[in-house]
């Protein structure tokens, strides 16, 4: 008998991220040299462009301090000629630069923007569905938007800003330092202060509440949506107030975080604040010392005074890059979680072509389960013979749904194989595999759309003869035909607008417009009553015509049209069929 332990369904893992509350560090983290090096050219030249519109923008503050300072000793005009010309060249170069900077910097942004989402799409492709039992979807959702853009952030607040700050930082020490050694020195230490030791204690202070910035928006996230979605199930088991207080509690979580980081920038503000005016008394009185002593002249005063104006309004900026880095490191783990999440399908390089055979699918003594550490079905073994009718019985969480998983490779065994004409499914390549073998989950989804679009979702190019011929197949044709717009006719969010019955008979339909050689239904008739059960059981298994069925139901009542029954449970089912066959 199978091995009935149910696994958590993808969407009811608890959704953690996994610094946990403690903000303990993460096994995941993401490669940040590899994600700048899509648009590592175009950084390079914002980096250089703003280096260059930084040192414009000191250069134009110091040259203008002496420009004022020596006009009012009222010196012939030719001598301030030079002075004149550069003030323009600096304050033209600092706009021009600071443009390139920008057009640079963000189109390497948006670059590593779209290489990453297609990385990560790419990667959900091979994940899904199995790979995301541990996600769920609302905060997944809110990864693969919010914490995506964080990178956004990254590298136009926190990569740049730094690398700029650094470099015209240096070089104003420098320029001060040789007019006035004391307070060169003065300015490298505010700076060291504002760049690194504020940043420091200001990760230190308000590490949770920047780190668990990205969590609690997802978990924000997941009770909004669970609210919306399940708003008719909570009003009538009257619930809703639990959900809203539930939602109320993360949004307080949320912004007394968003205060706390607030705080610990107010902080940093106050800090960059005294660090300038601290520069500026010492140049002042060390300056006007050595003015007095004649080491000094009295227009380089002027320079050495105001220079660390336009210094700080540049290293201003570090201890909110500081902080921005913080909520972008943790948006950035998340993300690579999702990218280290295990593939639950072998990858084929070099897939075998599909055998030619009638469709024969043998399943030999397989052992599976959706997350490591459970088991969901354990050595299972049947067959399924073409054109055959097999229904797979079982209480609900005894594996019925991760049979239908591994036969259409959603999932891989652990152990065990199975075979279609003879040859592996983990040698064929998965998407040829549906391509043979359809599944039609117990929550198919219809879009927002049309009933001809949705029909041609299994295939573009069908005509509407062809669209006619299958919603025939599942007695829904003089449902369509007797609509005002037939074809044309909308189904509604989630095929609201049609009843349960004839959702399932839609999805059925474009099922029977594929090419597929074996059909798995999984809980076709759930929810309905006994008597359009049994129509519809009946319906499905004459529509499918000469392909093979594998029919899951938890239904004992209404086998009589099947070949054999595949029992999965603790207690094997006596059903009056030809077979009857325990799964394991």
């Amino acid at each position: 008998m199978t091995d009935c332990t149910e696994p958590l369904l993808p969407g009811e893992a608890d959704g953690r991220d996994s610094e946990g509350q403690e903000g303990m560090p993460s096994r995941h983290r993401m490669n940040v040299v590899a994600l700048l090096r899509p648009a590592a050219g175009r950084l390079l030249i914002a980096v250089l462009a703003g280096v260059g519109a930084a040192g414009a923008a000191i250069g134009l503050m110091a040259t203008s301090a002496w420009l004022i300072s020596r006009a009012a000793l009222h010196p012939p005009v030719l001598h301030l000629m030079v002075a004149i010309v550069t003030v323009r060249a600096f304050g033209i170069g600092r706009g021009a630069l600071r443009y390139v900077e920008r057009l640079a910097g963000h189109d390497a942004a948006f670059r590593i923007l779209g290489a990453l989402r297609v990385r990560l799409y790419s990667r959900l492709e091979k994940l899904a569905p199995a790979g995301l039992a541990d996600f769920r979807r609302a905060d997944l959702v809110q990864r693969l938007v919010t914490d995506v853009d964080a990178v956004l952030d990254l590298i136009t607040r926190v990569l740049l800003p730094y690398a700029v700050a650094a470099v015209a930082g240096a070089g104003a020490v420098l320029l001060v330092g040789s007019f006035l050694p004391v307070a060169g020195l003065t300015l490298a230490a505010a700076l060291v202060v504002v760049a690194v030791v504020v940043p420091l204690l200001q990760a230190r202070a308000a590490r949770r509440a920047d780190g668990r910035l990205a969590p609690l928006r997802g978990e924000l996230a997941t009770a909004a949506v669970d609210l919306a979605h399940g708003l008719r199930d909570l009003t009538a088991y009257g619930a809703v107030d639990r959900q809203l207080a539930r939602l109320a509690e993360a949004d307080a979580r949320l912004r007394r975080a968003g205060e706390r980081s607030a705080f610990a920038t107010g902080v940093s503000a106050a800090v960059t604040a005294l660090s300038t005016g601290l520069c500026l008394i010492v140049g002042l009185a060390a300056g006007a010392v050595a003015v007095r002593a004649g080491t000094l002249s009295g227009e380089l005063l002027a320079v050495v005074v105001l220079t660390p104006l336009a210094v700080f309004e540049i290293a201003g900026t570090l201890p909110g890059a500081a902080q921005h880095f913080a909520s972008a490191r943790a948006a950035l783990r998340r993300l690579a979680e999702v990218m280290a999440a295990s593939v639950p399908v072998m990858e084929v390089t070099d897939p075998e072509p599909l055998p030619a055979g009638p469709g024969v699918v043998r399943v030999e003594g397989v052992t599976a389960g959706w997350t490591a550490g459970q088991t969901a079905v354990r050595d299972v073994s049947f067959t399924l013979d073409p054109g055959s009718r097999t229904a797979l019985i079982g209480p609900s969480g005894s594996g019925k749904s991760t049979i239908a998983a591994l036969l259409v490779r959603f999932l891989d065994p652990r152990a065990g194989r199975i075979t279609l004409d003879g040859a592996d499914l983990r040698t064929l390549d998965p998407a040829d595999v549906r391509r043979v073998i359809t599944y039609l989950p117990e929550d198919a989804y219809l879009f927002d759309t049309t009933i001809a679009e949705n029909l041609r979702i299994a295939r573009r190019d069908a005509s509407d003869a062809e669209l006619r011929d299958v919603l025939g197949r599942a007695r829904l044709l003089d449902w369509v035909d007797g609509l005002p717009r037939g074809l044309d006719t909308l189904v509604g969010e989630h095929g609201m607008q049609l009843s349960g019955g004839q959702r399932r008979r839609l999805v059925l339909a474009r099922a029977l417009l594929t090419d597929a050689r074996v059909l798995i239904l999984d809980e076709p008739t759930e929810h309905l009553d006994d008597e359009t059960a049994h129509a519809l059981t009946a319906d499905l298994l004459a529509a499918a015509h000469d392909r093979t069925v594998l029919l899951i139901t938890h239904r004992t009542d209404d086998l009589g049209g099947v070949d054999q029954v595949v029992t999965c449970g603790d207690n094997s089912v006596a059903v009056a069929v030809p077979a009857v066959v325990g799964c394991g």
